[in-house]
């Protein structure tokens, strides 16, 4: 199977936030974001794939900023890396204030998909090849998100973490 460059997934979706999107407050409701970001980061990830994927995993969503009624929401994908069968893709969320000219970074986050066939069984996906420095950091850093999520789950004991144990030796080195 070939591989890929994480170029070819990049995603970007535009969103106007108007009433209807917005809580008593003013503001983008987190349920609506989510929406939108499961879409840009699942078209990412098809690209990457050329197959259909399915949701399997969404990674801490932390709000950094309330976005507010009238701005534009931008949403950035990126596959970092692919295993067997699936994909980490990261995204990074911006609110825009046209009138204003403002752009400011609200959020960050990563979401995982499986690629299925026909019959709804994981498939065989291409492997990705990191280009520049922040993909190749990125690259490295999902091993360990990966096996976070699989710890997290039950799916993977603590004594198979490689990943996790070469952090903790870093952070421990470093303090």
């Amino acid at each position: 199977m070939k591989h890929k460059f994480a170029k070819e997934s990049y995603t970007e979706m535009n969103e106007l936030v108007l009433p209807n999107d917005t809580n008593t407050f003013g503001n983008l409701m987190g349920g609506r974001l989510l929406y939108w970001m499961d879409i840009c980061s699942a078209m990412a990830a098809q690209k990457h794939c050329n197959n259909q994927v399915v949701t399997v995993s969404v990674d801490n969503v932390s709000f950094k900023r309330s976005i507010k009624l009238g701005e534009v929401v931008t949403i950035q994908a990126q596959v970092t890396r692919a295993f067997n069968t699936s994909v980490e893709v990261r995204m990074e969320i911006f609110a825009q204030n046209l009138p204003e000219g403002t752009k400011v970074k609200s959020n960050e986050a990563y979401y995982t998909f499986v690629s299925i066939d026909e019959e709804g069984r994981p498939k065989a996906i291409p492997t990705l090849s990191p280009e520049t420095e922040v993909e190749t950091k990125l690259f490295e850093e999902a091993l360990q998100r990966r096996e976070l999520r699989l710890l997290l789950a039950g799916k993977l004991k603590p004594e198979n973490a490689k990943g996790i144990k070469e952090l903790i030796k870093t952070f421990n080195r470093s303090h």
